[in-house]
């Protein structure tokens, strides 16, 4: 679903991302994690089309993003870590905008947009405006609006961000009904036991490169740490190049 092939960006002599090889399967959630500044965000805008890279290609459901951004881009949902709103919208405006902006047909946006807006407790707030919800409501409203056109590719930056404790739980659970209804999810995350929780493979990023990539138990193994949680294969893996 995602396949990532000598992906790089600079930024004036700063390569921020370096010849990145990636594949996200339909039905997997994959976590991407990495020290601050390893280039997690900038991989994720690029997967995302909201980037361009300085070189190497990105396909989305087979189609390429470079020459076909539209095409592709009608197959992902992304929910970035800051959600960017339109204030002066209501919580079922702004699902109306994005629903048009994807071309979901008239006929099935209520329904949808009913279903997204309670599964994230919206429900009650969905004729106000945006500028009077919390920050973890306008979290759950950005991923209501990403998920409506139904993408067969999630991209996530941070996702928890915000939310509470109950609202973690269910967007954990949301992330793997999405999986196993086929969708392919590629999820950055500074918080490891989510990771570890809920992720198929995980990849670890670390000064623009991928250093390893694989289950739980693959990572362990190429750390040495046999048994050991996701934070010591981390800082084990990322320790080794400073």
């Amino acid at each position: 679903m995602i396949e990532i092939s000598g992906l790089a960006k600079k930024f004036g002599n700063f390569r921020a991302v370096d010849s990145l090889d990636l594949t996200v399967n339909a039905g997997e959630v994959f976590g991407f994690i990495g020290p601050n500044g390893a280039g997690k965000t900038t991989t994720i805008k690029m997967i995302a089309g909201v980037l361009a890279p300085t070189w190497g290609r990105i396909k989305i459901c087979g189609i390429d993003l470079l020459h076909h951004p539209e095409a592709a881009k009608r197959k992902i949902g992304f929910i970035p870590d800051r959600p960017y709103l339109y204030e002066k919208l209501t919580g079922m405006e702004f699902l109306r905008f994005t629903a048009d902006l994807y071309g979901v047909p008239d006929k099935i946006f209520n329904t949808r947009a009913q279903q997204q807006l309670e599964m994230f407790s919206l429900a009650d707030w969905a004729d106000e405006m945006i500028e009077s919800y919390s920050h973890g409501m306008r979290q759950r409203v950005i991923m209501a609006a990403a998920l409506l056109h139904e993408p067969a590719v999630i991209i996530v930056d941070e996702p928890m961000v915000g939310l509470d404790p109950v609202a973690i739980m269910m967007v954990k659970d949301l992330f793997q009904r999405l999986a196993h209804a086929g969708a392919a999810v590629f999820m950055s995350t500074h918080t490891l036991a989510v990771a570890e929780d809920i992720c198929d493979r995980i990849g670890i990023i670390n000064r623009g490169r991928l250093i390893a990539s694989g289950t739980t138990a693959d990572l362990q193994r190429a750390a040495g740490v046999t048994d050991a949680d996701l934070e010591h294969v981390f800082l084990n893996l990322t320790q080794r190049q400073n």
